[in-house]
């Protein structure tokens, strides 16, 4: 099958009438770690570029732009030329470690690090966690060619200990003071990650999406949050204004794993940028406007859209 480009006909889009001041002013300085545009196997409604001008216009600080499949940081690095290194928005790229780089492949991330990556996931697509989620029938985007099928990456060994690579891979994390995440690992493997991380000096770690494919309670994220790891959320799956998920979470379960692990240690991603959800910005918008209804105040909302954020990628 072709490569399928940017799809930007008949995609939701915020109305042209919608005007929201407070909104507009609370998300300033906003930063995305978890932006999803073109190239990807996996379809996409928008590029670097593009994604880069919607933060511009909002006045965000930074973004971070993710690929299951490939590293972005050549890519952002390529774009340079362009224009996108005149941006007032800084852009950045990391590796996740599934099969298309080698897997738990310390050369990936040897490489991405030394050209100014500043984030490693652990297994996503490949981890055992997501393959179960997908033979659950459980929803995630399709590839629109044709590649192998991930096989499982799991970070510990038939013995059950970590594997040596996890410790060359942690260590160079931990070099570059960069961020490390347990991508779409099960909480428990996540778990023994981060003590192992913080065992050997890693200072950047971040949780993605705790109650999608991770399988971490509200309590557990609080006791990681107390450790110093930071908890990420991904806004886009508790969307109903847009009306592209089937079944969106309720905001309640947001409210109870930020009050778990402290406004503090949370951060609020888009983790959009797929063919037919919203734009990464306009869905931080509709969840700055659904805090602001559930009576959080706007030091709150600031930190959780991009002072924490900011502290983790640029502090």
């Amino acid at each position: 099958m072709p490569v399928t480009f940017p799809t930007r006909d008949n995609q939701p889009e915020l109305p042209e009438d919608w005007n929201e001041p407070q909104v507009d002013a609370l998300i300033e300085g906003a930063v995305d770690l978890h932006v999803h545009p073109f190239p990807s196997p996996f379809p996409r409604r928008m590029g670097i570029v593009e994604a880069t001008r919607d933060a511009e216009k909002a006045k965000y600080r930074a973004i971070i732009v993710k690929s299951h499949h490939h590293s972005m940081v050549p890519d952002v690095l390529a774009l340079h030329e362009t224009g996108l290194g005149d941006s007032p928005v800084r852009v950045f790229g990391g590796v996740a470690l599934n099969p298309q780089v080698g897997g738990l492949n310390p050369y990936a991330v040897d490489l991405a690090l030394n050209l100014g990556g500043k984030i490693v996931w652990f297994p996503t697509i490949s981890s055992p966690a997501h393959l179960h989620h997908e033979e659950e029938g459980g929803s995630f985007p399709s590839s629109t060619i044709t590649l192998r099928h991930a096989h499982a990456l799991s970070i510990l060994d038939d013995n059950g200990a970590v594997k040596p690579e996890v410790f060359d891979i942690l260590e160079q994390i931990r070099d570059h003071d960069a961020i490390l995440t347990g991508g779409h690992l099960p909480a428990s493997e996540i778990d023994l990650l981060i003590t192992e991380a913080q065992r050997i000096g890693v200072q950047r770690i971040l949780v993605n999406h705790p109650n999608f494919i991770v399988g971490a309670s509200p309590e557990l994220a609080g006791e990681w949050a107390r450790k110093g790891v930071y908890i990420e959320h991904s806004v886009g799956m508790y969307d109903t204004f847009f009306g592209t998920r089937k079944n969106p979470l309720e905001i309640s379960i947001l409210e109870r794993y930020i009050a778990e692990a402290g406004v503090g240690r949370t951060i609020l991603v888009s983790d959009t940028g797929q063919q037919n959800n919203p734009r990464p910005v306009d869905v931080i918008k509709i969840a700055i406007r659904k805090l602001i209804d559930h009576d959080y105040d706007e030091a709150s909302i600031r930190s959780m859209v991009g002072g924490n954020a900011g502290q983790l990628l640029l502090g």
